[in-house]
């Protein structure tokens, strides 16, 4: 299938994601396309930047909770393991079925983690 080139239409009819929270944001295709989701991911960005201002910190940094943190790690040790036991599945020469179902778990795992944002 060959690439359509990113005429000026094309690109405003491709969906976004808020640059806060990660969620898809439609495109009307007037003006000048939507950087946020809500006036509120609008709002918990500037105040993001507003605070991050004059401090050692890059404008670019994510700031979370500990609990949130937390949660993360977790999720992320979970995938690790669900991606080693489809390595083990592979290597002990497991069949077919067996591999796709420890692969779908670990898509599972990994879409759970993704949206811890």
């Amino acid at each position: 299938m060959p690439d359509t080139p990113a005429t000026p239409d094309n690109r405003r009819r491709r969906p976004t994601t808020c640059q806060w929270c990660g969620k898809a944001i439609e495109s009307s295709g007037r003006g000048r396309p939507r950087k946020y989701c809500s006036a509120t991911c609008r709002q918990r960005a500037y105040e993001q930047r507003h605070n991050l201002s004059g401090r050692p910190i890059p404008a670019d940094a994510v700031v979370i909770t500990p609990e949130r943190a937390e949660q993360l790690r977790d999720g992320l040790f979970e995938v690790r393991c669900a991606a080693e036991d489809v390595a083990t599945a592979a290597g002990e020469g497991a069949g077919a079925a067996e591999l796709e179902g420890l692969c779908s778990e670990l898509v599972a795992l990994a879409r759970r983690v993704e949206k811890l944002r």
